[in-house]
């Protein structure tokens, strides 16, 4: 298997803004301890394709409900792959917890960005049978498949990424 990419966390003050901006009723204490914990997302066995990333803290997401979450982790990539990020399958299957864009693209140049290549996942609970989703801290709830990709004989993209959403349609108009 070709080893194209390293997951790395990102810089505790980045964590604890990201944090403290979605989720201020955590001390700074409660963020210490999460960033400590966190874990790089890995394989649960040789044949599995997704790397799983493990839920930074606890959540409980109601039928209809969305959550961003800041993973803690950036992860550097080899050019001419991307990261992938869905749902773990057992999630989307019992309880339709969806991605909010579907599947999550990370590029290869998000890792330079000013925000350290951050990647948030933002869900929903997307059920239609009233169910509510617990996901305990630790817990797996999202997963990473690295893919390779083409570009097309004719490409001449040479803009280089600096931010997180957007910010390649941002590249593309001339704009920062």
């Amino acid at each position: 298997m070709k080893r194209v990419a390293q997951f790395f966390k990102v810089g505790f003050a980045n964590f604890a803004e990201a944090v403290k901006g979605d989720f201020p009723g955590f001390s700074d204490a409660d963020i210490e301890e999460m960033y400590e914990e966190i874990r790089l997302p890995r394989r649960a066995t040789r044949g599995s394709a997704g790397y799983d990333f493990l839920a930074p803290f606890s959540f409980t997401l109601k039928p209809g409900e969305t959550i961003k979450i800041p993973t803690g982790i950036r992860v550097k990539i080899d050019e001419e792959w991307v990261l992938k990020i869905y749902p773990r399958s057992g999630l989307g299957f019992k309880y339709r917890l969806q991605m909010n864009n579907t599947v999550g693209i990370i590029d290869s140049d998000y890792f330079n960005s000013d925000n350290e290549g951050h990647i948030f996942i933002k869900m929903t609970n997307d059920t239609n049978e009233g169910r509510t989703v617990e996901i305990a801290r630790g817990t797996g709830f999202a997963q990473g498949i690295f893919i390779e990709y083409g570009i097309t004989a004719d490409d001449e993209a040479e803009g280089v990424r600096n931010g997180g959403l957007g910010s390649t349609t941002r590249q593309m108009e001339g704009r920062p």
